[in-house]
């Protein structure tokens, strides 16, 4: 069985349908995974994914902030759901597939702009979310992809300078640390730089702030996929679609593929 899972930061499902529907036109996936939809669930863009056969449909929505939802081709049970945030906030949606595989599709806080949890409690949020992930982590006994907006670039080369944003969040020593003792809870493989090995610069967001995001490449990785040990040995194939940074009006994030070979 050859599976094919997406995961997007789509930054408002509903603002930027039609570059969803380009997406899964040209690429296609088994499973997409958004996150940011930015939209409750009563008013989720059901018709174009029907229409694209992705008939299988678990959403966790929330108006105008943080939502996540995974649109699937195969069935999809155990509508699964963690508050990591322990606020309520709609930040992760997991399912199990017929085979057993566990898809768990999540959006980490951004942090705020100071890396300073005693000043900044959105900080302190996201540390304590990664935490409860982490314990998480440590019980997990089933094969399991996990994917979605980790809101950290955790090597050197994930990010367009390493000096430059070491006081900025999302590469700061402490999260990266965060993001270590997270993988290290369920030997997490991390299949963006398995395919993709350091030292080559790779970068799935890019801010709006730039003039020409292209031109500047000032570009971070926050965007992960990553798979239980015994899963990623049955990856076969990984994609970065860079170009749909340039599509209609953009989400700052762009899609990444893993195919696995089940």
């Amino acid at each position: 069985m050859t599976l094919r899972i997406a995961t997007w930061n789509i930054n408002s499902v509903r603002f930027r349908l039609d570059i969803v529907e380009r997406f899964l036109r040209d690429h296609a996936p088994d499973i997409l995974c958004l996150q940011e939809t930015k939209v409750i669930d009563g008013d989720f863009p059901h018709a174009m994914f029907e229409e694209l056969g992705y008939r299988h449909r678990l959403l966790n929505g929330q108006r105008m902030h943080h939502g996540v939802a995974t649109l699937s081709r195969i069935p999809l049970t155990e509508d699964r759901r963690h508050d990591w945030q322990d606020n309520g906030e709609a930040r992760h949606i997991g399912a199990r597939l017929p085979n057993g595989l566990l898809v768990e599709n999540v959006y980490v806080p951004a942090g705020g702009d100071v890396p300073d949890a005693d000043v900044n409690p959105k900080f302190g949020q996201k540390l304590a979310f990664l935490e409860r992930m982490t314990r998480w982590s440590e019980a997990l006994r089933e094969d399991t992809v996990i994917v979605g907006d980790f809101n950290v670039a955790p090597l050197e080369c994930d990010v367009w300078s390493h000096k430059a944003l070491l006081d900025v969040v999302s590469h700061t020593p402490i999260e990266i640390e965060a993001l270590a003792r997270l993988q290290a809870a369920h030997d997490w493989v991390d299949l963006g730089r398995h395919f993709v090995p350091p030292p080559t610069p790779f970068y799935t967001w890019w801010s709006y702030r730039a003039a020409d995001w292209k031109a500047s490449d000032r570009g971070r990785r926050l965007d992960h996929v990553w798979a239980s040990p015994a899963v990623a040995q049955t990856a076969t194939r990984f994609e970065v679609i860079r170009d749909a940074r340039d599509w209609g009006k953009p989400s700052d994030h762009v899609p990444q593929i893993a195919t696995f070979n089940l």
